[in-house]
């Protein structure tokens, strides 16, 4: 599997654990928490996999960033929560720096 579709499929199922987190209502509603458990757990292992071809940099610095600018959206979206100018720069930053750091992940200047 291509090393940026594996990583992709981590953030998507890190997003949609963590989307889903409201609907447990703390654990306690059986089925959505099922699925968080079983969505961080593949989420894992797929960044256990990309460990062995990308560095742990690039791999956490992608899935973070892109984990969050994506929970960030999404919760604007279904959960009506508000966005302001600085979280929309903030998540602005956030994109960039990940595309900073996949861009120059094979050099290394130390």
């Amino acid at each position: 599997m291509n090393i940026y579709i594996t990583l992709f499929a981590a953030v998507a199922l890190e997003v949609l654990g963590t989307m889903l987190l409201p609907v447990t209502k703390s654990f306690t509603k059986m089925l959505p928490s099922i699925v968080v458990v079983l969505s961080y757990g593949l989420s894992i292992y797929f960044l256990a996999i990309l460990s062995q071809k990308l560095s742990l940099a690039i791999i956490y610095a992608s899935w973070a960033g892109l984990g969050v600018f994506s929970v960030t959206f999404l919760s604007y979206i279904f959960f009506k929560q508000a966005l302001n100018w600085q979280t929309i720069l903030g998540l602005f930053l956030i994109v960039l720096g990940v595309i900073i750091v996949n861009l120059y992940k094979g050099q290394s200047t130390f």
